[in-house]
C-alpha cells in the first residue's frame, strides 16, 4: 500500500480533479521548476500544449482556467473560490499574468494555448494516459528554456513523463515499513484477520506510521467539516449552473420540498424512503457545488465527489446511535478500499470510464458505511465488491464537456446503490461467489477495452445525442 487515505481524499475547487486540479498543481509544478532551475526570470513566453480529454473536454472541465491560475502559483486546496474570477478576469483583460506572482509574461490564449483535440498523446511521451500537458518556456530570442510534460492520472494525481505516481505522504507511505502493508482485498483481509483487527484499524495503523494518530483523527475531521460545508451550501444556493448548458441548480428545491412534507434527520417522514430521498438531495448539493467550481473534496475524484459524504451523511442522519466514531471508521475503511482501486486498476474516468470515478466512490462508500454500521470485514470486502460489481461498463460522457449531465444525477444514484449494497452485504449469511478483487480486475480491463470517445471525451454516448437531438 502507497496511497495515503489523504491520498484520496484531498481538499481543492471544482469542477474536475482530473481536468482542473490536476492541470493546476502541473502548472504550478513547472512554474516552480523555471524558478528553481534558475530561469525563471529570463523567460519571455509560456506555451502550453493540451493533449487528448484535456484538449476535448478542458475547455467545459475549467483546464484553461486552472492552467492560468497555476503558472500564477494558486494552488486548488488553498485558493478562495472567490478570488478566482477576479484574478481569471485580471488576467485575460490585461494579456499578462505573473507566473508565481513574480515575474509577468505575456499570455493570452488563443496564441499561448493550444488545443490538440485530434491527438492523444504529446508527441515523443513515456507515459501512455489521456490526460496529457506539456509546458515549453522561451527566452527573448525565442529559444526553449525548458520544456516539461505532465499527466494527470485522475483524482488531482499528477505524474511528469516516466515519473512514478505520486502520494500526498511525500512518498513515505512507500518509503516507510507500515505495520500492515498490503496490495490486494485478499491481502488486506488475511493481514486483519492475523491481527485480529478491524479494515478500518489496519488502517489507522498504517496511517499513524505516517503520521501522529491524532494528527489522522483531525485529518479527517477536517475532511467531512469540509464535505459537510459544502453539502449545506449546495443545498441553500440557486441559480443556474455556469457553462452554457442552463442546468439550474435543484438541490435546495428538493430540499425544500422534502422540508414542508415533514421529512428531516430530526423529524424522519412517515414514507420509509424518504431517507433515500435525502442521499439524493446530499450528493447532488455536493455536485452542483462541484460544477460551480466551489470548495470541495476529491472522493476519490470531483467528478464522484457527492457519493461518500452523501453516505456519511446518511449514516449520522439515519442511523440511531451514529457517532463521531462510525465517522472515522466510515473513512478509514473507505480509504482502504480506494487505496486497492487507485494501485491495482484506476480512478481515471478519462482512462476506464465513469466506473473508475462513481464506480469507485460507490465501492468506497458501501465498504465504508458497512464499517460505520459496525459490520465485520467481510461485510465490507461484499459491500465494496457489490458497489462496483453494479457500476462495471459506465462510459463517462458528459454533454457539453461539462459535469452537469448526466454526471450530477449519477452521483446520487452512486450514493443510493452504495447504500443498498451495504445492506445486501449485511444481509447476508452465506458469502458470496464474486470478491473485490476479481470486480476491481474487471473493471480495469472493462475500461481497457472501453472506446476512448466513451472514456471523458464527449465524442459519444449522451454527449453526442443529447447535442443532436
Amino acid at each position: 500500500m502507497t496511497t495515503s487515505l489523504f491520498d484520496l481524499f484531498k481538499i481543492g475547487i471544482g469542477p474536475s480533479s482530473s481536468h482542473t486540479m490536476g492541470p493546476m498543481r502541473a502548472a504550478r509544478r513547472f512554474a516552480l521548476e523555471l524558478e528553481e532551475s534558475g530561469v525563471l526570470l529570463r523567460t519571455a513566453k509560456v506555451q502550453v500544449d493540451l493533449y487528448g480529454s484535456l484538449a476535448l473536454t478542458g475547455s467545459g472541465h475549467g483546464t484553461d482556467r486552472a492552467i492560468l491560475l497555476g503558472l500564477s502559483g494558486e494552488e486548488a486546496a488553498t485558493i478562495n473560490p472567490a478570488t478566482i474570477e477576479p484574478k481569471l478576469g485580471e488576467i485575460r483583460a490585461s494579456g499578462k499574468l505573473s507566473l508565481l506572482g513574480r515575474h509577468p509574461i505575456p499570455f493570452r490564449e488563443p496564441d499561448h494555448l493550444f488545443l490538440h483535440r485530434d491527438q492523444m498523446l504529446p508527441p515523443g511521451a513515456k507515459t501512455h494516459h489521456p490526460n496529457g500537458v506539456r509546458f515549453t518556456a522561451f527566452d527573448t530570442a525565442g529559444q526553449v528554456l525548458r520544456t516539461d510534460t505532465f499527466f494527470s492520472i485522475g483524482g488531482g494525481f499528477i505524474v511528469a513523463d516516466g515519473e512514478k505516481p505520486e502520494s500526498a505522504a511525500g512518498g513515505k507511505a512507500a518509503e516507510l515499513a507500515l505495520p500492515y502493508p498490503f496490495s490486494s482485498a485478499a491481502e488486506l483481509l488475511e493481514k486483519a484477520q492475523t491481527a485480529g483487527l478491524a479494515i478500518w484499524q489496519l488502517m489507522l495503523g498504517n496511517e499513524s506510521a505516517i503520521r501522529p494518530a491524532e494528527e489522522v483523527r483531525a485529518g479527517i475531521r477536517r475532511i467531512w467539516s469540509v464535505m459537510q460545508g459544502c453539502m449545506e451550501r449546495g443545498m441553500i444556493t440557486e441559480g443556474i449552473l455556469p457553462g452554457g448548458l442552463a442546468v439550474r441548480r435543484r438541490a435546495p428545491r428538493l430540499a425544500e420540498r422534502l422540508r414542508q412534507k415533514g421529512s428531516s434527520a430530526a423529524a424522519p417522514s412517515s414514507d420509509p424512503l424518504a431517507p433515500l430521498d435525502w442521499v439524493t438531495i446530499y450528493a447532488m448539493a455536493v455536485n452542483e457545488e462541484n460544477a460551480a467550481g466551489g470548495r470541495v473534496v476529491t472522493a476519490p475524484t470531483n467528478g464522484a465527489a457527492g457519493v461518500i459524504p452523501a453516505v456519511a451523511r446518511y449514516y449520522l442522519d439515519f442511523i440511531p446511535g451514529a457517532d463521531e466514531d462510525g465517522i472515522l471508521r466510515f473513512f478509514l475503511t473507505s480509504a482502504a478500499i480506494g487505496a486497492l482501486y487507485r494501485e491495482n486498476a484506476s480512478i481515471s474516468g478519462a482512462e476506464v470510464g465513469c466506473q473508475g470515478e462513481v464506480g469507485v466512490a460507490c465501492s468506497m462508500a458501501a465498504g465504508g458505511l458497512a464499517a460505520a454500521l459496525g459490520g465485520n470485514n467481510d461485510h465490507v470486502e461484499h459491500a465494496a465488491e457489490i458497489g462496483m460489481e453494479h457500476n462495471l461498463g459506465m462510459t463517462c460522457d458528459p454533454v457539453g464537456g461539462l459535469v452537469q449531465i448526466p454526471c450530477i444525477e449519477r452521483n446520487a444514484m452512486g450514493a443510493v446503490k452504495a447504500v443498498q449494497a451495504c445492506r445486501i452485504a449485511m444481509n447476508e449469511t452465506e458469502g458470496h461467489k464474486i470478491s473485490l478483487d476479481q470486480v476491481i480486475r474487471t473493471m480495469y480491463l472493462t475500461g481497457l477495452d472501453m472506446q476512448s470517445r466513451y472514456k471523458e471525451t464527449s465524442l459519444a454516448g449522451l454527449a453526442l445525442n443529447v447535442i443532436e437531438c
